[in-house]
């Protein structure tokens, strides 16, 4: 890796987004979710699958980045393509609004190509 590679690994922002949904929670606790924040190379390949996909979301776009990015407490994958089915059966609402939360703060092409 080159020297300017290097440092900018060594400023990578890691940091995690923690979502809970009460929804899918249990009687006692919401259950929560976490995230690290939408790299371009994950942004890339949601590109591919679901071309446009900042300014064009679909609920299956979401779904997918929901599968690709949320993790559990111990940062296990939270999904798998085995729940594609399941979440798609989830109101739409709160789809949009646990991957919105998930995805922090980028909320348009301009703001993902900043990273």
């Amino acid at each position: 890796m080159s020297a300017f590679g290097e440092r900018i690994s060594a400023k990578t922002n890691q940091s995690t987004i923690r979502v809970e949904v009460a929804e899918w929670g249990d009687e006692n606790e919401p259950m929560v979710l976490f995230a690290t924040p939408l790299n371009a190379g994950e942004f890339s390949k949601l590109q591919k699958k679901h071309p446009n996909f900042l300014n064009n979301m679909t609920v299956e776009g979401l779904i997918d980045m929901l599968i690709m990015k949320a993790m559990d407490g111990e940062g296990n994958k939270a999904f798998d393509v085995g729940d594609k089915p399941v979440l798609m059966r989830q109101p739409v609402g709160l789809v949009s609004n646990v991957a919105g939360q998930l995805m922090g703060e980028i909320a348009s092409v301009e703001d993902a190509k900043k990273d």
